[in-house]
């Protein structure tokens, strides 16, 4: 790929620019150390131009990284001391409030991404896909440190030793269309930008979310 003409002192919003030209004309971006010798630029200054679209909205944002050191570490210390109720009683006190700062923060493609992911596709894993929608909400809040957090809670969550002592049996399609229509309105406040709306329907989602768990956890010692 031949090398951009770049101008001198060519500031981050000369950079921004032409991305989006290039984004505009449906290429697809080449990683940063290639932008760099493109545009003849540090790379540094390409991750800032590329996070300024992120913000914009001009691109999805980049998937937060893991962390190695303290994720399985943590979540395999907190598995012996918690329970299915514990776990959604915290998801109550966090998540509405998730919901209300996604509501006033999230970009455009950050909402188109809600959006998406509050209806289950044909082929999706009803868990997976409930996680990805709950994600979707955590990182458009734009608090890291609560979206890890989110991250740790939801990984605790899933431990096969944290789970109801159940059969394992698919979810009703009629539970799968509920859930759906729940996700659906906690997406569609945020996409309104009304932050009471987002956090009283996250908090409606997630009793009735309580309420299945109650209900199993009867069924067991029935």
């Amino acid at each position: 790929m031949p090398r951009a003409e770049t101008q001198p002192n060519d500031g981050l919003s000369g950079i921004v620019e032409r991305l989006r030209e290039m984004h505009a004309r449906g290429e697809r971006l080449p990683s940063e150390r290639e932008l760099a010798r493109l545009f003849d630029v540090k790379r540094h200054q390409i991750r800032k131009a590329l996070e300024a679209m992120r913000q914009a909205g001009d691109l999805a944002p980049s998937p937060p990284k893991r962390s190695a050191r303290t994720g399985p570490h943590i979540s395999e210390e907190l598995v012996s001391l918690t329970n299915p109720l514990e776990v959604i009683e915290l998801r109550i006190l966090i998540e509405p409030g998730l919901a209300r700062f996604a509501s006033m923060r999230a970009s455009p493609a950050e909402i188109a991404r809600i959006l998406e992911a509050s209806q289950t596709a044909p082929d999706a894993a009803y868990g997976q896909a409930d996680l990805d929608f709950h994600l979707a909400i955590a990182v458009a809040s734009r608090n890291h440190l609560a979206r890890e957090l989110y991250r740790v809670l939801r990984q605790v969550g899933v431990d096969s030793r944290v789970k109801i002592p159940t059969a394992d049996t698919p979810p009703c399609p009629k539970r799968t269309a509920e859930r759906d229509a729940e996700h659906r309105r906690i997406a569609e406040a945020i996409a309104d930008r009304d932050p009471n709306a987002a956090e009283q329907a996250m908090r409606d989602h997630l009793r009735a979310v309580l309420r299945q768990i109650n209900a199993k956890f009867d069924a067991v010692a029935a």
